[in-house]
């Protein structure tokens, strides 16, 4: 028993190793809130903890941490307790290049539908269909608010702020 305990503690301290980065930053894309994002990256990994879950693959081990995480920031964003919220510009970007945090900023600015997807897709790596799986939304849709993900950023990043 003793060891069995052992060998889980140190599979979690694997995948915390490996993940924490990519749920702080999904959390973060999602709520806007660091100590919150904190909150939903530790909560997470005490699920994958207390449910003594077992994947199939890396793949399957991704996808379910990246649902658990979506689902925790959905939890949080319905909570009584958002309704404070720290300002876009209050928030420390974990990215230490000036140009790509600017663009990081430009994309926290998005509605959610299009933070998670642009997030999903180009931090993440996933494709259209992996993206509408995730996020159970059907893969024409996915595409579609990529697409105009991609025209909102590029206005902004080219054209300047509507607001200037």
């Amino acid at each position: 028993m003793g060891i069995e305990l052992l060998r889980r503690e140190d599979y979690i301290s694997q995948l915390v190793e490996k993940y924490s980065d990519m749920v702080l930053r999904l959390a973060l894309t999602y709520i806007k809130n660091i100590s919150d994002a904190q909150d939903v990256c530790q909560d997470v990994f005490i699920k994958i903890f207390q449910l003594n879950k077992t994947f199939m693959d890396s793949e399957h081990e991704k996808a379910w941490i990246i649902r658990v995480t979506i689902n925790a920031c959905k939890d949080v964003m319905r909570s009584q307790w958002k309704k404070r919220f720290l300002s876009i510009n209050e928030i420390v970007l974990p990215v230490k290049d000036t140009e790509n945090r600017e663009v990081v900023s430009i994309v926290l600015e998005l509605p959610l539908k299009y933070r998670s997807v642009i997030h999903l897709y180009y931090f993440e790596n996933y494709s259209t269909l992996e993206i509408a799986k995730l996020l159970n939304r059907n893969s024409a849709t996915v595409r579609t608010q990529l697409k105009r993900a991609r025209e909102i950023l590029k206005t902004k990043m080219i054209g300047g702020f509507e607001n200037e």
